[in-house]
């Protein structure tokens, strides 16, 4: 639906946004304590008819009318992704400290605010930030490209990428971690979740904080003999809940219960995880059957197939998001959708490695059924990319090829919903991301539309996940804060950090001794 935000037309808001109402229409809570209308499960319920989150749900006390913006971002065509994915054709969204205080009209929101300061968005198309659900920020970014893309199943990570992790410093892995946040910020992304590869997560959560990106925090979760960091299943747990004790919910970082997962857990680990979860009010993210290699391992050791055996030991529940769930029987996906566990899609990685998504993935059903859903780019060699508008337009583009139906539901909108409100919602954060709303975090992305892809304009989802990617995102506001400007990161000097990367990854490939390997023979020229 889109609205002329200056137009004599009835306004986007009811009365709950004018200065003598109360800004506040609570939401009723739906599950796992999240508001219905902040999820946008509930089509009746109103996005700027009121917010979709209280006061208490966002910790605003006080947040009321008297309260003055810092910024009006005026004049651009605001994609809300409230419950009734309202378009404010010419809006203007008001922030306050780190938080959203209203959407409306620019003329509107000027006039009640006069003299407040304006980022100019007009011609331009303003989203929420976008969230990338499963994101490796160390191993991988210092050995971008370097990683060959026809090997065979397993020896990229028996080969390269556990190398490269056991060989990283303390060093590396801020270094990594801070290439990759400047990556997802200059592609709108300001929410991460961090996929649990990290041996220095204190380093990591530093370089988040300098970057100015949202996100979550792990450590690496595994207690297999021999392997990189790997520890017995009491002492994997008492070092994530560290993490979580240091980085708690409702903080720029967050601290989550992280497993590598696959078959590279015992059951011990597996339920000690999940009861840390549910005690603690941590989410829990691992790796699962992304190729055919889970399911045959857990049949041979288990008798049962990796959700089955999941579900028997009771850790799958919404607190749970699986990374990849490619390979499920009908079994396994109803399990899921009935314990409300969510999934993370990183269909560019599948193909990348030859997992057989096409064959196999069940990931549109997922989404048509209701199932709680996000997109993510997993890793530099592995799909490679954080831009997470060309993963949203392959996502949407596999699940209409795969059933040779163009009228499948997952189309373009339905993919922005993805990488915005029903990520936020898959992550357990649709109360304080994913949407423009007031009392949400002011985390958002104008979109500049001056290239030959936005000309001349058409329906703002399919322009945005069709015919754009990340090189369209001109600026980037996490929690109120400008961490991208002209498309450049204004909180790290890149210069600087890609000259240091480059000597970072010359260093690293020595010290792990990974097979290095070119496509074409490179020759000096003098």
């Amino acid at each position: 639906m889109v609205r002329d935000a200056d137009s004599s037309e009835p306004s986007a808001r009811t009365d709950a946004g004018s200065p003598d109402a109360p800004l506040w229409s609570p939401g009723t809570t739906g599950p796992h304590g999240r508001s219905d209308a902040a999820s946008g499960t509930d089509p009746e319920a109103s996005g700027l008819h009121g917010s979709a989150a209280g006061p208490e749900a966002v910790g605003l006390h006080g947040f009321g009318p008297g309260l003055r913006p810092d910024l009006l971002v005026t004049g651009g065509d605001v994609v809300t992704m409230n419950a009734r994915r309202e378009v404010l054709a010419g809006g203007a969204v008001a922030i306050a400290g780190d938080r959203v205080l209203d959407v409306g009209a620019t003329s509107e929101l000027r006039n009640r605010w006069p003299g407040t300061p304006e980022l100019d968005a007009r011609g331009c198309v303003v989203t929420p930030g976008m969230i990338n659900a499963h994101q490796h920020q160390t191993g991988d970014p210092l050995a971008r490209a370097q990683i060959p893309d026809d090997l065979p199943p397993g020896a990229s990570i028996d080969t390269w990428a556990i190398p490269l992790h056991a060989a990283h410093t303390a060093a590396d892995d801020a270094l990594s971690a801070l290439l990759t946040c400047v990556e997802n910020l200059r592609n709108g992304v300001t929410t991460l979740v961090e996929a649990g590869t990290v041996a220095h997560p204190h380093r990591v959560a530093h370089a988040m904080h300098t970057a100015g990106i949202r996100g979550t925090i792990g450590t690496w979760g595994w207690d297999v003999p021999g392997a990189p960091f790997a520890a017995p299943a009491p002492q994997v747990l008492d070092r994530i809940c560290e993490l979580i004790e240091t980085y708690p919910a409702g903080g720029q970082v967050e601290g989550w219960v992280t497993l590598v997962g696959h078959g590279l857990a015992s059951d011990e680990l597996l339920m000690g995880a999940a009861e840390l979860a549910r005690s603690t009010g941590a989410p829990m993210t691992m790796h699962l059957s992304p190729s055919q290699s889970d399911p045959e391992h857990y049949l041979k050791t288990t008798g049962r197939r990796p959700v089955t055996h999941l579900e028997h030991l009771g850790v799958l529940g919404p607190h749970l998001l699986l990374a990849h769930a490619v390979w499920l029987d009908d079994t396994e996906t109803d399990a899921l959708l009935r314990s409300r566990t969510a999934v993370a899609y990183c269909p560019w990685a599948y193909l990348r490695l030859g997992q057989g998504v096409t064959r196999a993935g069940r990931h549109a059903e997922i989404f048509e059924r209701g199932g709680r859903l996000a997109l993510g780019t997993d890793s530099g060699n592995a799909g490679d990319s954080s831009d997470i508008l060309r993963t949203a337009a392959l996502a949407a583009g596999l699940a209409k090829d795969m059933r040779v139906d163009p009228t499948v539901g997952l189309g373009a909108a339905g993919a922005l919903e993805l990488a915005t409100i029903r990520g936020a919602e898959a992550i357990g954060m649709a109360d304080r991301i994913g949407s423009l709303e007031p009392g949400k975090y002011a985390d958002l992305v104008v979109h500049s539309t001056t290239g030959p892809q936005w000309a001349p304009r058409g329906d703002i989802a399919h322009q945005l996940v069709w015919s754009s990617d990340g090189r369209s995102v001109r600026d980037v506001l996490v929690g109120g804060r400008a961490v991208v400007r002209d498309h450049l990161c204004t909180t790290v000097d890149e210069t600087a950090l890609h000259t240091d990367a480059a000597q970072a990854a010359t260093d690293l490939l020595t010290r792990s001794g990974v097979p290095a390997r070119s496509s074409w023979p490179v020759i000096p020229a003098q």
